[in-house]
């Protein structure tokens, strides 16, 4: 059996966004439940893209769809702990991103999770995929980073 990767740090990361736990994130063992980390990346990507312009939640023609997702847990998170999501882009394709997410917490150095989801852009309407928005792509280009090799 392979070594399991270490857990990444901040430098591997872009971008960052806080995350304020909430009483009703812990389960019955004391810590954020497994499930609750998915809605943590989720929040995190999704607040950056609407603060950076490149998301209408309510209006825009295009939407995207996670199509993947994935994560590694390293050491427990829990309320009223501070998390805080790093960010990057592993992947910026035409019509699809790959966003990877490390959730550390509060100032530790290195990530108590790390995971990823794919998006795939489509037309809200159609379904179907289409090109990233200029907006996007912009929005998105300066978080493109290779993951650190461990």
């Amino acid at each position: 059996m392979s070594e399991r990767t270490p857990p990444g740090r901040r430098e591997d990361y872009a971008a960052f966004s806080d995350i304020t736990t909430r009483w009703m994130d812990n389960d019955v063992y004391g810590h954020i439940n497994n499930v609750v980390y998915y809605s943590f990346f989720d929040t995190a990507v999704n607040a950056m893209l609407i603060a950076r312009g490149a998301l209408d939640i309510h209006g825009g023609s295009v939407i995207g769809l996670v199509v993947e997702t994935q994560c590694r847990y390293f050491a427990p998170l829990a309320f009223p702990e501070p998390v805080v999501a790093g960010m990057r882009v592993a992947r910026l394709g035409s019509s699809s991103v790959r966003y990877e997410i490390g959730l550390f917490a509060g100032e530790a150095e290195e990530a108590a999770a790390e995971g990823h989801f794919v998006h795939v852009y489509v037309d809200r309407e159609t379904r179907r995929p289409v090109a990233l928005p200029d907006a996007l792509r912009s929005a998105l280009e300066p978080l493109v980073r290779a993951p650190a090799a461990r």
